[in-house]
């Protein structure tokens, strides 16, 4: 089976990691010097361009930004003949446009860290077609909706950056009091034994990026406009500060 990459970043490299049984392909034309040592640190073949790539692949993963995301499925979603992946932070309405644009779209989220045993959480009619990976990587099956596993990446994402802004506030706070290594320590006590070292991993990369997180953040409150979003605007109002 071929699995086919159109952009070449960090999660693409731990997927092609991951599928290391299978043939990776992927293009290095008009790409960055890192993105270059990462294709072929990875092993991955390097094919001339990224037409090749999707006229390729049984599998074609999109995983460049989401601003780009419509752009690479009107480009080369209709020459992929197989299933069509798009891993980006991208909105159910994203989603649903990119399915009338390609033969074989399903929607997708990576859950979890990369690094440990994610779930790709999928929806849409096509996912018999995907099973071959849970040798893998765990998947499940959330509906036959496309839209559904994009809404609930949303939905956690709306969760977690709230927890991080509140844990970013209070540590800031117990910091400045030379309390932050107590404080952890008693939120620990009703928490699992990786609390502390999840916590600091969460501010950690939380701060360091904060643009794509408020990015994200704006595009939530826009898409789930009619809910009570009070606790959502606060954390972007937070993580939009300069002294995060």
């Amino acid at each position: 089976m071929k699995i086919g990459f159109i952009g070449f970043g960090e999660v693409s490299y731990k997927l092609s990691q991951l599928f290391k049984n299978e043939e990776i392909i992927t293009s290095s034309k008009n790409r960055s010097k890192n993105t270059i040592k990462r294709i072929n640190k990875s092993n991955a073949e390097i094919l001339k361009d990224f037409n090749e790539v999707a006229k390729n692949s049984d599998i074609l993963i999109s995983a460049n930004s989401p601003q780009k995301a419509i752009k690479i499925a009107e480009k080369y979603g209709n020459i992929n003949k197989g299933i069509y992946l798009d891993l980006n932070n991208i909105n159910p309405h994203t989603a649903i446009k990119i399915n009338n644009l390609t033969p074989k779209f399903i929607d997708s989220a990576i859950i979890g860290n990369i690094n440990h045993k994610p779930v790709l959480y999928l929806s849409g009619k096509y996912y018999n077609k995907l099973k071959i990976l849970n040798k893998y990587i765990n998947t499940q099956l959330i509906s036959n909706k496309i839209g559904d596993a994009s809404q609930l990446k949303m939905l956690r994402s709306i969760y977690t950056k709230t927890l991080a802004a509140a844990l970013i506030e209070t540590t800031d706070i117990a910091d400045s009091l030379n309390l932050k290594n107590e404080l952890l320590q008693t939120l620990a006590i009703n928490e699992d034994k990786n609390f502390i070292k999840k916590s600091n991993s969460r501010i950690k990369n939380t701060k360091k990026n904060s643009k794509r997180k408020k990015e994200e953040l704006e595009e939530i409150i826009k898409y789930f406009k009619d809910y009570d979003l009070s606790m959502s605007k606060a954390t972007l109002n937070k993580i939009s500060k300069n002294d995060l």
